[in-house]
C-alpha cells in the first residue's frame, strides 16, 4: 500500500463576496479533487487544537500524526533545523522576514505593506541578511540567511518569552504597537529600527525601486523557539517516508521526522512554483523505496494573505491539474493499492488575510476501497454535508495508514 497526503496550505475560505458569496474551492476546476471526494470519505477535521495558534507549523505537524500541543516548540526552530543549523538546548531561534514597510522618516509611523518583499529573490536577500549579520552578530548572536524573505536569528544560552507579531497578520496596517516587546524584545526592536535605517537606500533596494518591486526596507521576528524533537516517523508508522515542500518550515518539520526531504527544481512556495516537479517527485518515491509521501503546496496560502482572489482560484485549480490528476493515473497505472489524503492544514480567509482555527474540509480516497460518495464535490459546503468530523488532528492520519 502507498500513502500520499496533498496538502493545499490555506487552501479552506470563507464566502467571498466578490465571488458572488462562493469559496476558491467553490469556483476552482478540480475534478480529480471531486473524485477524491465523491469515490472516498469526505468530511471536516479540526487541524488545529483549542487553545492553539492556527499556523502552518502547529497545523502541519497535526496533519503528519505529531499532537502540537505535545510536540510544537515554535515554528523558527523547525526552519533552523532545514538551513542546517545546528542548534543547543539552551538556544532560542527566531524566524527572520525581510519586509516592505511604508517609506517614512520615523518607523512608528510606518504600515506594514508586504510581509515578503514581493518574494524576493534569494540572491538579493542573502546580500542583505549577511550585511545585517555583520552589523549585529556578537558571540551570542547570528543571523542566517534562508529563501526567498525567510531567514532565521539564533539568540544562544536565551530565555523564551518574547511577544511578537507575524508580519502577514498586520497587513496594512500601522507596526508601532506590534513591535517586539517582552523577553528580548528589546533587542529585538532594536536590530528592526537599525535594519530599516540600514536598509531604506541599500543599492539592492534602490534597483528595486527602480523596477516596481517592493524593497526590503527592514527586518522583522516572529515564531520563537528552541530546539525540536519528534518521534521518528518511519518507527511510528512503520515505513519510509519523504516530504516535498518549497519552504523551510516544511523541510524543518520533515527532518526532524526523519523523512526524507526532497528539493524540487523551480519549487517557490507562490503561484509560480513548479507544481508539475512537485508530483513527480512523489510518484519517484513512491516507486524508489518510500511507502508515504507528503506534498507540500504554499500558493493558496500566500494568495490568502495578499487578498488575490482569482490567484487562489486558480492556484487549486493548478494543484489538481498538475498534482492530483496525474498522481491518481500514474499510481493506478503502477497497480499497487494507494490511498490519498487531501487537505488544507488550515483556512487563510481572503477577507481575513490571515489563519483561522476553523475545521477544514478533507478527502481520503482508497484505490481498493472506492465509496459511493455522500458528495459530488470538494469544498466546504459538502464537507460539513456528510457529519463527518475528526475533532483531534494529529489522529487523522491514523485513518489514513488503517491504525
Amino acid at each position: 500500500m502507498k500513502y500520499l497526503i496533498i496538502l493545499g496550505d490555506g487552501m479552506a475560505d470563507y464566502p467571498v463576496e466578490e465571488l458572488g458569496g462562493a469559496t476558491p474551492l467553490d469556483k476552482a476546476v478540480k475534478p480529480h479533487m471531486d473524485y477524491l471526494a465523491s469515490h472516498g470519505i469526505c468530511g471536516l477535521v479540526r487541524t488545529v487544537p483549542e487553545g492553539v495558534s492556527p499556523a502552518s507549523d502547529t497545523a502541519n505537524l497535526s496533519v503528519l500524526g505529531y499532537d502540537p500541543r505535545i510536540y510544537y516548540s515554535g515554528r523558527s526552530s523547525l526552519e533552523a533545523v532545514s538551513l542546517g543549523i545546528e542548534l543547543e538546548v539552551n538556544d532560542v531561534t527566531y524566524r527572520c522576514n525581510t519586509v516592505t514597510l511604508s517609506d517614512e522618516e520615523n518607523i512608528n509611523d510606518c504600515v506594514m505593506v508586504d510581509h515578503g518583499c514581493d518574494d524576493i529573490s534569494t540572491e538579493e536577500s542573502t546580500i542583505l541578511i549577511n550585511e545585517l549579520n555583520q552589523l549585529f552578530k556578537n558571540d551570542n548572536l547570528n543571523l542566517y540567511p534562508g529563501f526567498s524573505y525567510r531567514h532565521c536569528l539564533v539568540l544562544k544560552d536565551s530565555s523564551t518569552g518574547a511577544n511578537l507579531t507575524p508580519p502577514h497578520d498586520i497587513l496594512g496596517k500601522p507596526i508601532k504597537d506590534c513591535l517586539p516587546k517582552g523577553e528580548n524584545g528589546r533587542i529585538l526592536e532594536q536590530m528592526i529600527r537599525l535594519s530599516y535605517q540600514y536598509l531604506r537606500h541599500h543599492p539592492i533596494n534602490e534597483a528595486r525601486r527602480e523596477r516596481g518591486l517592493h524593497i526590503a526596507s527592514a527586518i522583522w521576528f516572529w515564531g520563537e523557539g528552541r530546539k525540536p524533537a519528534l518521534p521518528c516517523f518511519a518507527e511510528k508508522f512503520g515505513c519510509r517516508g519523504a516530504m516535498i515542500s518549497a519552504v523551510d518550515l516544511m523541510k524543518g518539520i520533515g527532518k526532524c521526522a526523519g523523512l526524507d526531504v526532497i528539493e524540487v527544481e523551480g519549487a517557490t512556495g507562490t503561484i509560480n512554483t513548479n507544481f508539475k516537479g512537485k508530483a513527480e517527485a512523489a510518484l519517484n518515491a513512491l516507486r524508489n523505496g518510500c511507502d508515504f509521501a507528503y506534498i507540500h503546496v504554499e500558493a493558496p496560502d500566500e494568495c490568502g494573505h495578499r487578498h488575490e482572489i482569482d490567484n487562489k482560484v486558480k492556484s487549486i485549480g493548478l494543484i489538481d491539474q498538475h498534482i492530483v490528476g496525474p498522481l491518481i493515473t500514474a499510481l493506478k497505472e503502477d497497480g499497487e493499492d494507494f490511498a490519498i489524503l487531501l487537505l488544507p492544514d488550515h483556512p487563510t480567509p481572503i477577507r481575513l488575510r490571515t489563519h483561522t482555527s476553523d475545521p477544514v474540509p478533507f478527502a481520503l480516497y482508497r484505490s481498493n476501497d472506492e465509496q459511493d460518495g455522500q458528495v459530488a464535490e470538494y469544498n466546504e459546503k459538502s464537507a460539513a454535508s456528510t457529519g463527518v468530523y475528526v475533532a483531534e488532528g494529529h489522529t487523522l492520519i491514523d485513518l489514513l495508514m488503517q491504525k
